[in-house]
């Protein structure tokens, strides 16, 4: 799946599985918030504080702010909206030191950076000169990660075509992401290994094999819930997965949409309506002790609707 194209059909602006070994020894389960509260809590955060459970701290994609005004305003309107963090794409168009700024004005972190070349510039295309332009799209992510003060790089790793077997997908990526390692180390960001529709990865048991084979605490998952649900549950991932999981994405699926109306309709589902078993998921998420960040990959819009999506970011994370 191209995931620009998969983007584009839920009309959002962000452009966007053999055996077990254990979790890598001192892998973080992502990090917490590191700067001010800003100007909400979320529900989430405030119930997990009261039963003593890890926060889940949750974000959005900064694609999805679709209100007029500055860099500044829009991560304003976040905080201000109970969100308590951002994730940004790279490259941008964005002037860095205006992101950076907006980012301490607002006491709103930029928690992690999405790498926008490996769709087009996969680590695993047949042609090294295309796989090198990839590797250089990571390291420049893992560079403006490093900048904005976020930990981790999300990185789609490799593509399986007709002419790009899976044995040449698995190989190639692990060559050329280990060739990444060394940077992602001196910087203090971790590549983050995302779940989507690439026909690579499409077991949980698989997904940790492969995280495993690099023997790095700077290689882990970015967990997408609403991207597992088509190949079977999301919670019985997060719990193979455990604590490599370092991420989570956020959204919906319908399996009777997928179904009835095609497979990318399956997205067209608004979150907490689709098929997606939330209060497994929580449990689930509870018992690995996952205390980090939740970032929502739906289609975005102005205040209302981001009101909305930090209400059911919130309904679906926290227990009724």
């Amino acid at each position: 799946m191209n995931r620009r194209y998969f983007m584009g059909m839920l009309g959002a602006a962000s452009g966007g599985v053999a055996g077990l070994s254990g979790a890598i020894a001192g892998l973080a389960a992502g990090a917490g918030r590191t700067e001010g509260e800003g100007a909400g809590r979320s529900a989430a955060r405030a119930y997990a504080s009261k039963v003593g459970r890890p926060a889940i701290s949750k974000a959005v994609k900064y694609g999805m702010v679709e209100t007029e005004g500055s860099i500044e305003d829009k991560f304003m309107l976040l905080a201000e909206l109970g969100f308590d963090g951002v994730e940004m794409g790279s490259p941008n168009d964005l002037a860095q030191d205006e992101v950076t700024a907006a980012s301490r004005a607002a006491a709103l972190p930029i928690h992690g950076v999405v790498d926008m070349v490996h769709w087009n510039k996969t680590l695993s295309d047949p042609d090294p000169a295309i796989r090198e332009e990839g590797l250089e799209g990571l390291r420049t992510a893992l560079q403006d990660a490093a900048a904005y003060g976020a930990s981790t790089v999300l990185l789609v790793p490799a593509v399986v075509l007709e002419n790009v077997s899976y044995d040449d997908a698995w190989n190639r990526s692990q060559a050329e992401i280990r060739k990444a390692l060394p940077e992602a180390r001196a910087l203090g960001v971790r590549i983050a290994i995302e779940n989507v529709w690439n026909n690579f990865l499409m077991s949980p048991l698989e997904f940790a094999r492969y995280i495993d084979a690099f023997e790095s605490d700077w290689v882990g998952a970015y967990f997408d819930i609403g991207n597992a649900v088509t190949f079977g549950w999301p919670e019985h991932w997060i719990r193979i997965l455990g604590s490599r999981i370092l991420k989570l994405d956020v959204k919906e699926f319908s399996r009777q949409k997928r179904n009835e109306e095609g497979m990318y309709e399956g997205f067209r589902v608004p979150l907490g309506e689709g098929d997606v078993n939330w209060p497994a998921v929580r449990e689930t998420l509870a018992s690995i002790g996952y205390a980090g960040w939740a970032t929502a990959e739906i289609p975005g819009g102005g205040r209302e609707r981001l009101e909305e999506i930090a209400g059911r970011m919130d309904a679906a994370l926290s227990p009724s």
